[in-house]
């Protein structure tokens, strides 16, 4: 007995070390019921990121089409910030989606055939530009413009900003943009190629296309679903998941759908929690501008039948209340306000949200922006040239002459620059950032608004399941 208990005596005073606690592994899951707080990183002292899931399934199981599978990812948060490289497209899958038009299934607005369809087709993109205001002239500047962006792609696939780090350019042209970020600056030449209906599997840049696609899809991987390069900002998340997006539904590429849900989820996640919108870093309070570029992606993911979390539409929507004046005819950029583009941004928002054409306050928007006209800022006509396409009817047709006419009168027929816009249009945060590049960019896809979106209000209904 003795011996026992000194035996057990001995036991006791063994101190065990405990186990230690391995911290949470915090996941971003893409189903509707995604949790609506998220862990926060590390802190990064030179750019927060959001809490981006470490192990993200891939799994997205779209209508008709098999499963995406073996989509590999990041799993290293100190990685997130690596220098990106180009992915070739076999490095994601082999497979591709069912062969059946997924176009025919997916809306611009609602669940009916169109939305993206009227870029694809050659014969229907003539009859919406002859209805909707287009002629020979604006579709031959839309061609010299992509032509311009094709000529400036660098040797990887990518495009930058600042230009003269083109071989085929070597400072030809002027103007360079400022921002460092081969991301924004990618997506940013790809979205007129796919306005046009260009795409790498059809048009005449499918190789220049499948180099550029496949370097924003490598970032986004790389990054585990972030986009873009350390310069770069949310602004560029929005634009490639737009691009990614868009690539996705338009080419029913399988090898795509795995990239384009890692960049919507990185947007989910970088939401504001407390305010619901975006800025240029992950969770900062939101201001307007940024939140219009991350609901267009959210939009095109859900048209491509990506995962879109509810709860996120939701609180930018509360974002929105927020900001808006005049019950939601004008808005600010962090607060309430009457700004010409950022009540643009909100009210192009409003419509994808959900109001209907006979909306009060959408009606005294619409009149104010149709007022004022087209300006010098690219940014403001852009979202503008779009609110009142949707809108149709008389002040589409005065807003359109005026905006049509301006842009081919502007557009270089010169030099090295010709097909490309800015010496009209330097105005702004974006001609400073972007350069010629981003001018070129947004007053190409302005001239494609006949047949890049399909109108909200004519045989398409707005999609129920994208509204707050």
């Amino acid at each position: 007995m003795l011996l026992h208990i000194v035996i057990l005596l001995s036991m006791a005073l063994i101190v065990q070390e405990p186990p230690k606690e391995e911290k949470p592994r915090v996941i971003v899951s893409t189903a509707p019921e995604v949790v609506e707080e998220f862990e926060e990183f590390e802190e990064q002292p030179l750019e927060p990121q959001p809490d981006v899931p470490q192990d993200v399934s891939n799994e997205v199981v779209l209508p008709d089409a098999p499963v995406v599978e073996n989509v590999q990812v990041v799993s290293d948060a100190a990685d997130i910030d690596a220098a990106a490289v180009s992915v070739e497209f076999t490095d994601f899958s082999t497979e591709t989606a069912a062969s059946s038009d997924l176009l025919a299934s997916v809306g611009a607005i609602g669940g009916q055939a169109g939305g993206l369809g009227g870029r694809t087709d050659p014969k229907m993109r003539t009859k919406l530009v002859q209805a909707g205001g287009g002629n020979a002239q604006s579709e031959a500047a839309v061609e010299a413009g992509i032509k311009w962006i094709i000529n400036h792609q660098l040797p990887d696939g990518s495009w930058s900003f600042d230009f003269t780090k083109c071989p085929s350019c070597n400072g030809n042209c002027s103007h360079p943009g400022k921002l460092d970020d081969r991301g924004g600056a990618t997506a940013m030449a790809l979205l007129p190629m796919l306005g046009r209906g260009y795409t790498h599997k059809e048009g005449p840049y499918k190789k220049q296309f499948e180099a550029g696609v496949g370097f924003l899809a490598g970032l986004a991987v790389k990054g585990q679903g972030k986009a873009y390069e350390k310069a770069g900002n949310l602004y560029c998340q929005g634009l490639a998941g737009i691009a990614l997006s868009e690539t996705y539904a338009m080419t029913q590429d399988k090898r795509l759908q795995g990239p384009a849900q890692l960049a919507l989820n990185y947007i989910m996640a970088a939401q504001d929690p407390v305010g619901g919108g975006w800025r240029y870093a992950p969770k900062q309070p939101g201001d307007t501008s940024a939140v219009g570029w991350q609901l267009m992606a959210l939009k095109s993911g859900h048209m491509a039948f990506l995962q879109v979390n509810p709860l996120t539409i939701k609180k930018a929507v509360e974002f929105l209340n927020r900001v808006q004046a005049d019950d939601g005819a004008m808005y600010g950029y962090t607060d309430p306000g009457n700004g010409y583009g950022t009540s643009a941004v909100g009210l192009l928002c409003r419509m994808y949200l959900g109001w209907k054409k006979d909306h009060p306050a959408l009606q005294r928007g619409v009149a104010r922006l149709a007022k004022a006209g087209p300006s010098k800022d690219l940014y403001f006509n852009y979202y503008a040239t779009q609110i009142l396409h949707h809108m149709e009817g008389d002040m589409w047709v005065a807003w359109n002459t005026k905006m049509r006419d301006m842009l081919l009168k502007t557009q270089q027929t010169k030099g090295h620059a010709v097909g490309s816009w800015f010496e009209e249009f330097d105005k702004g945060h974006g001609p400073e950032k972007g350069g010629r590049l981003y001018t070129t960019s947004m007053a190409t896809m302005i001239l494609e608004v006949y047949y890049r979106h399909l109108p909200l209000y004519g045989q398409q209904s707005v999609d129920e399941e994208f509204k707050e």
